[in-house]
């Protein structure tokens, strides 16, 4: 019994001794620091936060083709720079790890000296996920000058009005001003557009120039138009001097009188021997030097001093064809006597 009562106070005594252990170990250990290591640190900072978004961002041109180096600059909503950066060769960039909500993209600069930079946007960022964006960057407009001009002299011209467009779209009209000459802006979609110009209202005292033009521009480029126009044929106004008039178409004559017979020479008396030169005796009695025309056939007959000089040249032959009769009548009975007075002698 006593045996048994020893062996009981062994196993009490070596219990207690590990438990005594067992405390002791535990308060050492609620000894020791709690603070992570720093590798924990670092990869608990690496890790984004489970509701982060991104923004990923295609640049390209009309044409396009894509635009590296853009330069582009994100503000959250309070105005604070949340990223910034540039295209990469293919033209695309990435804002990462960002708290959702509404973000403004500004381009700074559009990494070529042919496009212009977009307008400011807003950007709505969602939990666990990507935004993503194409920017199309439009090529910058070409300056155009337009010229009318004379297409023998080269003086410009004001007062030409064209349109110009490309395909079935028209996209400026001008009107040339007082130097005849005028300017816009055309926007292009590629680095080299062709373009047409017609004439729609000629400079004053010019015919239109009818035909299309066509002509090619690019990105930022001036570019010289001209037209041509040739003056409007006008005809010369009349002057007083030249108002027609009445002229004869020859010389009258009285051979030209009615009543003259054939020829306009009057025949000789038969018998008389009178010559064909007594007609001369009758055109002297014609006024010298009058130019008064005879009244044309088909027109009204003149009236008063027109009238004049010709009665008078009537009168006058009437008078030398009475005085020629008379002489030839003499002269065939002084004839027709003789046979008489000769068998009266024998």
């Amino acid at each position: 019994m006593h045996a048994r009562f020893i062996r009981g106070a062994v196993r009490s005594a070596a219990v207690a001794a590990a438990v005594t252990g067992t405390l002791t170990w535990a308060s050492a250990a609620n000894a020791q620091p709690s603070d992570p290591s720093p590798s924990a640190s670092a990869a608990a900072a690496d890790t984004p936060a489970p509701d982060a978004g991104s923004v990923e961002i295609t640049t390209r041109d009309a044409a396009g083709d894509v635009l590296p180096g853009a330069a582009f600059l994100l503000l959250d909503s309070a105005g604070q720079e949340a990223g910034r950066g540039t295209t990469d060769a293919q033209g695309k960039l990435t804002f990462p790890d960002l708290a959702p909500g509404v973000y403004r993209l500004k381009e700074t600069a559009s990494g070529s000296p042919l496009h212009e930079v977009v307008a400011d946007q807003d950007v709505i960022v969602t939990p666990g996920a990507t935004t993503r964006l194409t920017i199309t960057d439009s090529f910058k407009v070409a300056k155009v000058l337009l010229q009318a001009k004379d297409d023998k002299t080269g003086t410009l011209l004001p007062g030409a009005t064209v349109n110009i467009g490309t395909g079935t779209s028209t996209l400026l009209t001008l009107t040339t001003g007082d130097k005849g000459t005028a300017s816009g802006e055309l926007p292009v979609s590629s680095r080299n557009t062709e373009f047409w110009v017609k004439q729609v209202k000629a400079p004053a005292g010019y015919d239109l120039y009818k035909p299309s033009k066509t002509f090619t521009a690019g990105p930022g480029a001036p570019v010289t138009v001209t037209v041509t126009n040739t003056k409007t044929a006008t005809s010369p106004k009349p002057h007083l001097s030249d108002k027609p008039t009445h002229k004869p178409t020859g010389t009258s004559t009285p051979a030209d009188t009615p009543g003259n017979g054939t020829g306009g020479a009057k025949p000789s008396t038969p018998g008389t021997g009178t010559p064909d030169a007594d007609f001369s005796s009758t055109a002297a009695a014609v006024p010298v030097g009058d130019s008064s025309p005879p009244t044309p056939a088909g027109s009204l007959a003149h009236t008063g001093a027109d009238a004049a000089p010709w009665i008078a040249a009537g009168a006058g032959l009437l008078v030398i064809a009475g005085a020629v009769t008379v002489v030839a009548v003499r002269r065939r009975t002084a004839a027709e006597s003789e046979p008489d007075n000769n068998s009266q002698t024998n």
